[in-house]
Formats: C-alpha cells, structure tokens, sequence
C-alpha cells in the first residue's frame, strides 16, 4: 500500500529543505534504511534513509527546489499502484490551513487568467543557489560566459561573491546561454534568475514570463515534461528582476598565461587543486589553458616543477626629492559593500541591539605563561602561541563552569556539553569565525596546527560551512596589534564572547613590593538574558587561575 514519505525537521531551526540530489528516482526500487536522497538544512547537508520498503512512485520536488517540513517529499508502494488519490487528500489538507474564502478566491482569479505553455520549450532557468548558511543573496564578480556562448555541464559559468567567500558556479546545464538575469557587480537574491540556458534560439522570453507569472501566483505555466532538457542547477521557484537586456563583458578573455582572476583569486577546478595537492605542486606556478586560463587536470598532469628563477637583485637608486604641491584636491571613492561585510553588519547589528550586553574585565598575571610557553616550544612539534594557550584554558574553563557555555534561543537556554571555540580572525573584507571542536579534548600542540590551519583557510577564502559553524563560545585576540583592553560584540547564538588583549610588562606589586611583570587584560562582554554577572565572574576566575599556572591548564 502507498505511503507519504514526508519533509522531516532536522534541526530545530529548520523550516523547510532544499533537495541537494536524489539517490533514487521514479521507479527504482527503495528498501527501508536505504539512502533515498541528501537534504540541504539551515545548518548541513544531510542524508535522508528512507523508512518504506516498495517502488517509488512520485517525488515531490526536483533537485535544488525547497520542501516545507511535512510537506509532500515522495510516495512509496507498490510498482503500477495509483496514489492520485493519496496525493490529492495530501495536497488537500495541507490547504485546508488557510481560509476557505481567500483560497476559493485565489482559485477564481487565477482560473480567468491565461496558462502559459511552456512545454514545447527546450530551455531550463538556472537560479541564484544558497551557497553558505546565512547568504541571502549573491554578487555576480565575473561572467566567464556571454549571451549565444556554449555552455557544458560542469563548465565554470560564473563566480559568485557570496557573504562568506567568492566561489565558481558550475553549470547544471548544457546548452546555449540564452539570458543572463544580472550584470557583473549586480546583486542576485537567492532563488531570483540567474541564467536560462537551452536550445539555441529557444523562447527565452516566454520561459521568464512563465516563471515570473508562476513566482507571483498570477497564471498556470503548462511545464516542459522531464528530461526534455538537462537537469537544471540548484533552484526553487522565485521571481526575478525582469531585465530582458543581457550583460556582455566589456573586454574579450585574453590569453594571458595566468591563472589568477582579476581580484588575485586563483582559478584552478576543484579536481586539479585535490591533484596538485596531493603531489606537492604549488599550484600557483602551473599555467592554465582551461578558460581564461583555468588550471586544469590535463594541466596538474603535464606540469614538470622546476627551480623558480630567482629574482635579479635591483640595486635602490637614491630617487631625488619631490616636494608635495602646496593646494591639494578633495577626492574620494565609493568602494561596493561586500557580501561579507553585509552580514557582519546585520549579524552583528542584532547582537548588540537585541542582546543586552555586559562586560567584565579582569588583568592576569602572565609571567608564569610566559615561562611555561618557552619551556614548551623547546620541545614542541609546532610554535606554541599565547592565543593557543588562551584557547586552551577557555576550554577547561568552561568545563568547569558550564553554564556559560550556553546559547540564548528566546523560550530556552540550550547548554551546551561539548565545547567548540569560535576564533575571530581579521580578513581583507571583514571578520571570519572558524570554530576549534571539542578543544577541551586537544593538545596545545593540536590547536596550535589547527589554528594556523584554519587561519589560513579563512585569508585564502577557503573555508567551508562546517569550518565556521557551531561554535559554543568566542575569542577575539586583538594583542598582536598592541591593544591593550577592548570589548567585543557577542557572537550569536553564543552567549559570550573573550576579547583578548596584549601582555604588556608592568610594575606589579608582589609580596609588597614593586616588581616587573607581565600583564594580559580580558573583557568578557556576556548576554545577561543567558549569563549573569556572578556566573560570569566565576568563569574568569577559574580562566585567571588556569593562565597563571598553566601546568593545571594539562590536568
């Protein structure tokens, strides 16, 4: 007998899902336990184990497209079983929420107004993707193709500045590039239309009225049956910014033997940067011949390393002195903001308006830290740093002090038992968070690889949304640029966050007297909805004690 396989909630966050693919497809065969599909949450990616045993008669959505949870995900049962009427009760009393008039009205208007056919059609719509957890639109930094230009799939279409990073968007389709939705340096909300890419001389136009009337409730579109073109990208039905006038680059693509794009981002495939990885190649020096000079497998396979030419000494001839002219001239530049500086902007925005923030700040005394730092990197694999040990005595601190390592989600406070510290690490547009897991658990030698790993990652763009997301508490380290105390803005859903200054060597009084020493100052900036001032207090006590005896930081 038929069943309803149905949007499950994966998170508690999670309001719907995006299908990332399909393991299996109308008619296959699924057993109970199986992997029937990879769901895309608000948090990951996640596989879908099919709880049916039977034939798969109907998919309730198309790779790329969003599911609300419970709704219509599949129906399985028996092969040739009819399963309309099951799917027509489903759809039924999903509608049965909304008021019958406003429905039956909505029903009227859009029987009067004309269907749109699209069936005859050979031409797919590619849409904006969410390519990071809090993107809520793209940036178009380069078109590698223009309008009546081939596309394969696979083939690098365009790059895409997103909040987190600029990443390659490879096309889902093959075909010709019909439309392009937006020029370079033009937002794209996610879902809005980025490309259509079909047939050549397929109509576009008609393809875009129908998906805009569709997106606005405004008309019936009679869709293409499956498989009449390829399989379309990530994408669920949106409206777009209607510009019928596609973008062309304003210079043709040289064939320069870099392989860096305009703004220094290397362009290598994601195959050939795993190959030359693997075999030790700087990746930098192999020249590209793939589209504007796009580093290729063939290239990693063919490229021979050798001695880098060193580079002539050029003798520094004194320059004669040229005296600034006396009237200057006002001047500025009005520099786009980025996707990234966007959402710190809004992140950080709510945090400090809707959390009511407090600071404490405490001085610790060094200079056992300091010691203990030279005795260890005499032995160590790695150069221990202070933040190392920093992050590794903020770890045992929250051990012992659990409730502040808790998040605020307005009727509950989630404590957290495991413990992922967040480490704020300054980039050319902005402010990353990539997240040391589970650092009680670590050697200072390990969270010393981990972070300079990371920290590297994060300058070269390359983190992924499992490298920044859940962290449980922050720390912003801001000592190396000789800042001496500052306070940070909390980090959400933490509900603290470590604003970490520079040890500075001070007269302190020890034993009664005056003597040299080595002061650091913290300021913990709290969200007193979740932590209050005594928890708090406790926290950086224990943490004080930890760093002036760092030996109790290995117990």
């Amino acid at each position: 007998m038929a069943e309803i396989v149905r949007m499950p909630k994966m998170s508690d966050t999670m309001t719907e899902g995006v299908i990332a693919k399909w393991h299996k497809k109308v008619g296959d065969t699924v057993k109970s336990g199986e992997l029937m599909a990879e769901i895309e949450t608000d948090k990951a990616t996640m596989d879908y184990e099919s709880f049916n045993t039977g034939t798969v008669l109907y998919i309730g959505a198309k790779e790329g497209e969003a599911v609300q949870i419970n709704a219509v995900l599949a129906i399985v049962g028996n092969k040739g079983e009819d399963y309309s009427a099951l799917l027509a009760g489903a759809q039924t009393a999903a509608a049965a929420g909304g008021k019958i008039e406003t429905r039956q009205e909505v029903a009227v208007a859009v029987a009067e107004l004309p269907a749109i056919d699209t069936s005859g059609i050979r031409a797919e719509i590619a849409l904006m993707p969410k390519m990071s957890d809090t993107m809520s639109e793209g940036v178009i930094a380069k078109w590698h193709k223009k309008v009546g230009d081939a596309v394969k799939t696979g083939e690098l279409l365009a790059e895409i500045e997103t909040d987190k990073a600029t990443m390659d968007y490879e096309s889902y389709n093959t075909g010709t590039l019909l439309y392009i939705g937006a020029k370079e340096k033009e937002a794209v909300k996610i879902n809005d239309v980025l490309a259509i890419i079909g047939e050549k001389n397929a109509d576009w136009q008609t393809l875009l009225k129908a998906h805009q009337a569709k997106a606005s409730g405004g008309a019936k579109v009679v869709a293409a049956p499956t498989g009449t073109a390829s399989a379309a990208g990530p994408s669920s039905t949106s409206s777009s910014n209607g510009s019928a006038s596609p973008s062309t680059s304003s210079a043709s693509t040289s064939s320069a033997s870099t392989s860096s794009a305009s703004n220094g981002r290397l362009k290598a495939s994601p195959l050939a940067k795993k190959m030359a990885k693997d075999l030790g190649y700087d990746i930098g020096k192999i020249q590209g011949t793939g589209d504007a000079g796009r580093i290729t497998k063939h290239d990693v396979e063919v490229y021979k390393p050798s001695a880098a030419p060193s580079k002539a000494s050029t003798g520094s001839a004194s320059a004669p002195i040229v005296l600034p002219q006396v009237v200057g001239q006002e001047s500025f530049e009005e520099i786009p903001v980025s996707q990234m500086r966007k959402t710190i902007a809004k992140r950080l925005a709510e945090s400090k308006f809707s959390a009511p923030h407090f600071y404490l700040t405490m001085e610790i005394n060094m200079d056992k830290a300091v010691e203990a730092r030279k005795s260890m990197n005499e032995i160590a694999p790695v150069k221990i740093s202070f933040n190392d040990m920093v992050i590794k005595a903020v770890a045992a601190a929250l051990r012992q002090n659990p409730d502040v390592n808790v998040s605020w989600l307005g009727d509950k406070i989630r404590r957290n038992n495991h413990i992922h510290i967040g480490v704020a690490v300054a980039v050319k547009d902005g402010l990353l968070v990539p997240v040391v897991r589970f650092a009680d658990n670590k050697s200072l030698s390990h969270i010393a690889v981990e972070v300079k790993d990371l920290a590297q990652k994060a300058h070269d763009k390359k983190l992924q949304p499992s490298d920044w997301e859940g962290s449980t508490f922050t720390i912003s380290n801001l000592g190396m640029f000789g800042i001496e105390d500052f306070t940070a803005i909390i980090n959400p859903p933490d509900a603290c966050i470590l604003a970490i200054g520079g040890i500075k060597e001070t007269a302190i009084v020890k034993n009664g007297q005056l003597v040299p020493g080595n002061v650091m100052k913290v300021t913990m900036s709290c969200d007193h909805r979740a932590v209050d001032g005594a928890v708090g207090s406790a926290f950086l006590k224990t943490l004080k004690g930890l760093l002036e005896d760092p030996v109790r930081i290995l117990i």
